[in-house]
């Protein structure tokens, strides 16, 4: 599953639109449309994109013993 269609599903999740989204990060919808074309945001993107959608975003390693890379 691609990050574009994870935020699709988080958006169905939580009632929203894609051109609210794009308001709510500071960023124009047709701007916001093209990433989601490409599939390409930053971590600092991801992570705005989740408090906006009053959820969590990881993305990282874990390893059996605690340590979070």
């Amino acid at each position: 599953m691609t990050i574009s269609q994870k935020i699709k599903m988080a958006l169905a999740y939580k009632g929203m639109s894609e051109a609210e989204l794009a308001r709510s990060i500071g960023t124009s919808p047709s701007a916001f449309n093209q990433r989601m074309k490409t599939g390409k945001f930053s971590s600092e993107e991801m992570k705005k994109i989740a408090e906006s959608l009053e959820a969590s975003f990881f993305f990282g390693f874990e390893f059996k013993d605690g340590t979070k890379i």
